[in-house]
Parts: C-alpha cells; sequence; structure tokens
C-alpha cells in the first residue's frame, strides 16, 4: 500500500512537471521574473524491478534459501494441524463414552492445541517475513545504490517501476527502459 502511494505521487509529480514545463501560460505563472526560460522538460525512465531483482547476482541463492525455509516452516505447521486434526478424530469417537466433564475438559485442551499451532504459525511467519528482509535487504539496497547513481547521471527526474502494482502505467516507449542499464551495472559492481 505504501509503495502504490509513493508510486501515485511520483506520477503526480512527473505530471505536474511535464504539464508545467510544457504549457506556456503555466510556466509563466510558476516563475517570478517575466520573460524567464520556462524550466527544463522533465526526463524519466522506467524499470522492471523484477527482471531487476531476479538477474541480481545472489538472487538465486537467496531464493533457494528462502524456499528451503518456507517449506520447512509449511511442514511443521501441517504436521501440527494433522495432529489437530487427528485429536479432533478421536474426541469424536470418544466423546458418546465420555462424561460431560471430561467432554469439556476435552474440548478445552482442543481449543488449547487449536491455539498453540495458530500462535506458531504467527512465529513461523513473522520469522520468515524477518528472514526475506535478511536475503533480500543487502540485495535491494544495492539495487537503490544503482539507481540512485544512475538517476543522478543521466540526470532522471523520475524513473518510474513498471512492475508497480495499480495499474498506473498503462502505456510506456520502450527507449525509456533502463532495466538492461541497471543490469550491467549490478553485474559489473559483484
Amino acid at each position: 500500500m505504501q509503495r502504490l502511494v509513493l508510486v501515485s505521487l511520483a506520477a503526480v509529480a512527473a505530471v505536474t512537471v511535464l504539464v508545467t514545463a510544457r504549457s506556456p501560460l503555466l510556466a509563466q505563472g510558476a516563475t517570478s521574473t517575466a520573460g524567464s526560460a520556462p524550466p527544463p522538460a522533465a526526463k524519466i525512465a522506467f524499470i522492471s524491478s523484477q527482471e531487476i531483482l531476479r538477474n541480481t547476482p545472489g538472487y538465486a541463492v537467496a531464493e533457494s534459501t528462502y524456499r528451503k525455509e518456507l517449506q520447512a516452516s509449511q511442514s511443521e505447521v501441517q504436521k501440527l494441524q494433522q495432529q489437530l486434526d487427528s485429536a479432533v478424530q478421536a474426541f469424536d469417537q470418544q466423546s458418546i463414552v465420555l462424561s460431560p466433564a471430561a467432554r469439556q475438559t476435552k474440548q478445552k485442551d482442543l481449543q488449547a492445541m487449536q491455539q498453540r499451532i495458530e500462535q506458531r504459525g504467527n512465529e513461523l511467519q513473522a520469522r520468515l517475513q524477518q528472514r526475506e528482509q535478511e536475503l533480500l535487504g543487502p540485495l535491494r539496497a544495492r539495487i537503490n545504490s544503482v539507481l540512485q547513481g544512475i538517476r543522478a547521471e543521466m540526470n532522471y527526474s523520475l524513473i518510474l517501476d513498471a512492475d508497480a502494482g495499480g495499474g498506473l502505467i498503462a502505456a510506456l516507449d520502450p527507449a525509456l527502459n533502463i532495466t538492461t542499464r541497471v543490469l550491467q551495472r549490478l553485474s559489473r559492481a559483484q
């Protein structure tokens, strides 16, 4: 959600810069002295962040490590769920012969077991999110550093992400795509 808001704000800013730069009336109103030259047009490029991330050196190892840890977590949760299912099934079969007090005790035990499973699932999910940040954080920081360098070097006002959600970009000029340049710079930096 935060990324969508940032991309939306960037797009609005880019459109405002472009409109101001191309409209003589708005450009005159935006300058403080009469007869001043209009501001230069904004220079814009775009990238495919997914392609960049997939092709960044070190990503394959990070993804493989994450997938292994994800599978281990999923297996643990499945085992716990199977234990709960077995306990519920046993309770269903025994409930006819149990006294009301024993039945109530068993139900409380099953509820406690379910809560422990949910708590463990939440712990594993939080751990996976932390692990993803540990594995991909340095890659993202390196990508961002390269993007900032290219932006400054090429004097871009704005670099959009074609993979960003929200359908913000309807059509793009392929000449504005700097994904390959970013990938080349990342591979040289490795």
